[in-house]
Parts: structure tokens; C-alpha cells; sequence
């Protein structure tokens, strides 16, 4: 008999608020955010979910909605589960949860979706000190492929994958999050010597009740008003994995992580339809809602055996990944090289971020020969299947980083040629601004 299809636990309606969802959802890491369902470790299930935004972000002429976008309400995410052995005996802390993404894609009906550059002042991104202003291209889907509108003569297979998945954080593991980003909040970004070629601020989010949606928890109680002032954001990965942005995480991975509490309470969220290393414009994939379909395995006292702490406790430690199978096939790249010497020439020691941010420019001056303006290179590297390596981070005073972009994704030979053969120029339509 063929297996039955896989179980919906979360399914999604498109045309409706994140809080108005027939289950709920929520935007919060904590560990008293109550299970929306139980799922059976071998069990194939299906999690729906709406865009990271809620669907505030349009398919429009302009980049207002980016511009303006209120950035308290991030991430919203299906879950949690609490996954349960075949006896129903939950995962326990100290276990490993090993999760299967079996399938993926975008919701049917809603194939489209937009990357975008924040505004310095609400957001901003890896490059916000050459990029300062609000744009937007929005992306179509043809089966496994992806082209825009705004960025024309380019055209590339997606390799779909979900931003976050993660397992809810203990109190203990909370309050260490909440404390040391406190910390480094309290520190003066003029003292940190990053700051000085990395602008995009605030340093870190800590908690806030504001657009605080805690699943099953009523707000306005008591309860959710506790909760919502100790939960932590979901913007940065951490120990319980999260928003990792692992472009590499599509149909046939695996994601291996430690269970905090008991049941585990996994969670997902922020599809993409695809994603650069990186995602340099940091609202900087092909932001979509979508579908997973999951199994999950407890591997039982899996983190003592597994994972090795890295800091002072035991709760220390960082998820494992095993990639898929499936992904595109290119065979040639453009390489781009970044040292950790930044725009005003000041050498830094061994610093990736200096490199690789160099290797980012590079990368953006060349292929705005080829007709296309700054913003949508930008845009595109953010979002397209480029590579993103730290090549050498031994050989003093400097790191060297490389972004590799795979050829094959423009309609024109965008490789160096002689005099006399040089970019092809082109008028283009330009990236979507504010009105």
C-alpha cells in the first residue's frame, strides 16, 4: 500500500494576517510558547507558512512597503512542535532532533517574491554605508526558475530553502541570549573597531512586547505580557539553530538539533526561493511563503555524544548540517577576490567581514559595466546561487574572502575580453523605489 500523504499540521491562508491563521503562529523564541501539535518521530508532515513580513511586503511599483516596514514584527513562524517518540515519550533535553526536509516550495497560487534593501535608519544591510535607500525587485517563479522584472537578463534555477528552523530555547540558554546581546547593546559602537567599516545598526534586538505574537498565549494577560518581555527576537542564529540562512538546506537535508526543552518545540519559518551566501542586503533572498514537509528523528542523548560545547556551559553548542542531494549545476564562475584592507585603505588584522565585504564591492563595480545599475547587482548578488568562501584566514595581516557568481545566470558573456569586445551596454529597467 503506498504511504499515506503527508499529515497538514499548519496550513496557511495567504489573504489573512499571520494572527488571524486557523493555527497560530508566532514570532518569538521562548520556552513557554505552547506546541500547536504533537508530531511522531517517522511521521511525514506538511508545515505551511506565510512570508517572514506576514505579507507586508507587495507586489507593487514601489519599495514604500520596505522603506516603512516595521521590523519588531520578525519572524513569523509555524510551530511549535513537540515531537514524541512511537511510545509518545517527548524529546528530552539533551537529545538531538534530526529533521528531514523531504519536500519544499512555494505555497500554490502565491508563486512570486521580492528581495529588498532596507532603509539605513530601519534596518539597513551589509553594505547599507554604499546603499542607504529603500529598494525592491519583485520575482516570479516558472517552475524551478526565478526571473525579475526589475533585474532583466538574468534567469536562474532557485534553491529553495527555509531561513529558519529551530528548537526553543531553555530559560537557562534564554537569559544567556538576552544577556550578553544586553551587553553588547551597552557597548559603544564607537569602541568596537567593526563598526568603522560595518554600519548596520542596532548592534543587536533585545526583547520587546511590541508586535509580540506568542502562538496560543492570549496577549493582554498576564502571561503573554511576561513572556513577550523576556522572549527572545529571531532575527540572529543561535545555539537552537534559527535563522541561520543556510542557502545549501533544500529537499533531502538535514538539520540536526539540540533539544532544549522537553518535546524539542521546533519551529520554521522565512522560506526562500532562493539565496546568496550571505544574503548581503539582508531582506536579501527571494522572500516567499512556502511549504515544508518534514520527518523528524530523536536521537536520544544525542548532544553530550554529538556536539561538543564551544563557551562555558554545556549549553554551548551549535547545530549540525547535512546537505541535500539536490541542488542547480553550474560549471563556470566568475571569481571575486576581498582582502581585509576597507574603502579608505586602513589594513585590518585577519578580518573576514573586511574581506568579504571588499570581495562584495568588487563584484558589484564589475558587473555594473554590463548595463545593470549598483542597487540591482546588489540586489541580485544577494539573492542569486553565488558563492561566498573565506579562502585564507591564516597568512597575516590579511584575510582573503571570494564570492563566486555562477556565469550562467545572465543572457550575455559577462567574462573580461579584449579591447573592442568589452560589456555589452544596455538601457535596463532599474530596481523599484520609494514614491
Amino acid at each position: 500500500m503506498a504511504p499515506l500523504t503527508p499529515r497538514l499540521v499548519v496550513p496557511i491562508d495567504v489573504k489573512k494576517k499571520p494572527w488571524e491563521q486557523k493555527v497560530h503562529l508566532h514570532n518569538r523564541w521562548h520556552p513557554d510558547i505552547p506546541p500547536v501539535a504533537d508530531v511522531t518521530e517517522g511521521e511525514l508532515f506538511r508545515v505551511e507558512m506565510v512570508d517572514w513580513t506576514g505579507g507586508r511586503v507587495r507586489d507593487d511599483d514601489s519599495a514604500d512597503d520596505i522603506k516603512f516596514l516595521d521590523l519588531t514584527i520578525t519572524h513569523y513562524l509555524s510551530g511549535p512542535f513537540r515531537i514524541v517518540d512511537a511510545e509518545g515519550v517527548p524529546a528530552s533535553p539533551g537529545d538531538l532532533l534530526a529533521v528531514e526536509i523531504c519536500n519544499l516550495g512555494p505555497l500554490p497560487g502565491d508563486e512570486w517574491g521580492y528581495t529588498g534593501i532596507f532603509e539605513r535608519e530601519n534596518g539597513g544591510g551589509f553594505l547599507t554605508d554604499h546603499f542607504p535607500s529603500a529598494r525592491k525587485a519583485i520575482w516570479y517563479f516558472e517552475g524551478i526558475y526565478a526571473y525579475s522584472p526589475q533585474i532583466p537578463g538574468v534567469r536562474f534555477p532557485g534553491l529553495t530553502h527555509p531561513g529558519i528552523v529551530g528548537t526553543a530555547p531553555s530559560v537557562e540558554l534564554l537569559n544567556i541570549w538576552n544577556e550578553r546581546e544586553r551587553k553588547l547593546i551597552e557597548t559603544s559602537h564607537e569602541s568596537l573597531k567593526l563598526c568603522e567599516v560595518l554600519h548596520q545598526r542596532p548592534l543587536a534586538n533585545l526583547p520587546t512586547s511590541e508586535n509580540c505574537l506568542l502562538g496560543k498565549i492570549q496577549e493582554g494577560t498576564a502571561e503573554w505580557q511576561k513572556i513577550a518581555n523576556e522572549a527572545a527576537r529571531t532575527i540572529p542564529g543561535r545555539e537552537n539553530g534559527g535563522n541561520c540562512d543556510i542557502k545549501n538546506l533544500s529537499r533531502g537535508s538535514i538539520v540536526y538539533l539540540p533539544v532544549f526543552v522537553d518535546g524539542a518545540n521546533l519551529s520554521t519559518g522565512d522560506m526562500h526561493f532562493s539565496q546568496g551566501d550571505g544574503e548581503v542586503s539582508f531582506c536579501g533572498a527571494i522572500e516567499m511563503s512556502g511549504f515544508l514537509e518534514l520527518k523528524c528523528e530523536i536521537i536520544r542523548g544525542g548532544m553530550k555524544e554529538y556536539l561538543t560545547p564551544v563557551g562555558p556551559t554545556a549549553l554551548h553548542v551549535n547545530p549540525i548540517f547535512e546537505i541535500g542531494p539536490v541542488e542547480p549545476r553550474f560549471s563556470e564562475w566568475l571569481v571575486f577576490e576581498g582582502i581585509s584592507v576597507d574603502e579608505t585603505g586602513k589594513q585590518h588584522f585577519l578580518d573576514a567581514s573586511v574581506a568579504f565585504k571588499c570581495a562584495v564591492l568588487n563584484a558589484i563595480e564589475y558587473l555594473s559595466r554590463f548595463g545593470y545599475s549598483k542597487e540591482q547587482v546588489y540586489l541580485l548578488l544577494s539573492c542569486c546561487p553565488c558563492e561566498g568562501r573565506i579562502s585564507g584566514i591564516v597568512d597575516a595581516p590579511n584575510a582573503v574572502a571570494t564570492l563566486a557568481i555562477p556565469t550562467a545566470i545572465f543572457d550575455q558573456d559577462i567574462r573580461p575580453k579584449r579591447l573592442g569586445h568589452g560589456p555589452k551596454l544596455r538601457r535596463t529597467p532599474d530596481v523599484l523605489r520609494c514614491t
